[in-house]
């Protein structure tokens, strides 16, 4: 009785961060469908606007994960949850009356340090919350927040872009003129407010783990010193596949306007239904194969969902820009979202098994560091470099989301191969103690 009474409260602490990541990732994936106006309006380039999808919101992201993460470790992870969730929804708003590209730029360094706070204090605790047996299933929840969150920003995105565009400029109180396409920014930034509210009512978790007041930052990083290799290649094979995740998100609807011709709504709505739909399956379905292949004894589950979710990637993603129907570039578009969004809870899961409890929220900023530095900033901006100063040519952003892919996810599987072996002592270590 007690356990189902504890689990009621866990998978409620669940539904909120669910919530909180689906706000996140639609403030982050608005900007998609926001490239013509803002090209048009602010004068910038394609490489400045994948700088504000990646350096400016990420190099913040990261880098102050690490403090933050030490704070969760710490203190109330409920209480840094809804600080957190609060500031980049201020943010947001404030991106509607940023009339410069330094000023937008200003603007996504805000949302990138409120968005630290949410993966270091999910994993904290989700991990405190759920025994092993359903960690895989709770994590994969929780990261379908990212799915409806990018498909719920892509399909707004195009919706009220196309809606508001057309009203040229408009007058707000206290703010003045502005575009109208601005005010989407508002639009999504407002319901935050609500959600750090809801974070609020969470239960704090009791920590995992002997009572210790204080890990230094040192002792976390000795201790994943010591497990090097099993760390090296679970950060940086799944920051490989997330370097393509973003590129793919952020360029998606741009290679539809601008190799079959759509409209921004077309583009919009079909990358948002897609994702929004089959994100959340190819999640949850990760998670399951993750919790029934650790019930069969394998305990690096988490890595060969991650194996399997890149094959996927390399026979779908690699190949829908290349193909000259556009009715076959949309039906491969629904797989794609699938193997996307496998390895993300199991990503999750594998971070909360070979961390202790009390270094998980600076052990998850670490890799937060690791996989978002590379995946926001080489994501988008290397699609855009290849198009911008390799193939000269914007026509050709088809090539460069191909190259991408077949690079990155050849590198995931390199990487998360090589490091099964010392995944599997870690986590037997981790066990015992």
């Amino acid at each position: 009785m007690q356990e189902k009474v504890g689990l009621k409260h866990a998978w409620y602490a669940v539904l909120i961060l669910t919530l909180a990541n689906v706000s996140g990732f639609v403030d982050r994936q608005i900007l998609s469908y926001l490239v013509v106006p803002m090209k048009r309006d602010l004068g910038v380039t394609d490489t400045q606007i994948s700088l504000l999808m990646g350096l400016g919101f990420v190099l913040f992201y990261s880098v102050l994960g690490i403090p933050i993460g030490r704070l969760i470790d710490r203190g109330s992870r409920r209480s840094i949850t809804a600080i957190g969730i609060a500031l980049w929804s201020l943010m947001t708003s404030l991106s509607g009356v940023a009339r410069s590209f330094p000023a937008l730029m200003l603007a996504r360094i805000g949302v990138g340090i409120g968005e630290a706070t949410l993966v270091p204090a999910s994993v904290s605790i989700i991990g405190d919350l759920f025994p092993r047996r359903l960690m895989g299933t709770a994590m994969s929840i929780y990261t379908t927040g990212t799915f409806l969150g990018s498909g719920v920003g892509y399909i707004l995105g195009a919706f009220l872009v196309q809606k508001l565009d057309a009203l040229g400029t408009i007058t707000l109180p206290a703010i003045g003129e502005m575009f109208a396409w601005q005010s989407v920014f508002f639009l999504v930034g407002i319901p935050g407010f609500l959600i750090a509210l809801l974070a609020l009512t969470m239960r704090e978790p009791a920590r995992q783990g002997p009572a210790v007041s204080d890990i230094p930052f040192s002792e976390v990083l000795q201790y994943m010193r010591t497990h090097s290799r099993t760390v090296f290649a679970l950060t940086f094979g799944f920051a490989c596949s997330a370097a393509v995740n973003y590129g793919i998100g952020a360029w998606m609807g741009t290679f539809f306007m601008r190799t079959h011709q759509w409209t921004a709504v077309q583009a919009g709505e079909w990358q948002g239904i897609n994702t929004i739909i089959f994100g959340p399956v190819g999640v949850l379905l990760g998670g399951k194969l993750s919790d029934v292949w650790v019930k069969r004894g394998k305990a690096d589950a988490p890595l060969l969902v991650g194996i399997a979710a890149a094959l996927g990637m390399m026979l779908t993603a690699g190949v829908y820009p290349a193909v000259g129907s556009v009715n076959a570039a949309k039906l491969l578009i629904i797989p794609v979202n699938i193997f996307a969004a496998m390895p993300w809870g199991a990503a999750s899961v594998a971070l909360a098994e070979i961390m202790p409890s009390r270094m998980r929220g600076q052990g998850a900023a670490i890799y937060q560091l690791v996989v978002n530095l590379m995946a926001g900033i080489l994501g988008p901006t290397s699609v855009a470099l290849l198009t911008d100063y390799v193939f000269q040519d914007a026509a050709a952003v088809r090539w460069s989301l191909v190259v991408c892919t077949l690079v990155g996810m050849t590198l995931t599987i390199s990487l998360l191969a090589w490091g099964r072996a010392s995944y599997r002592e870690t986590v037997r270590e981790r066990l015992a103690a």
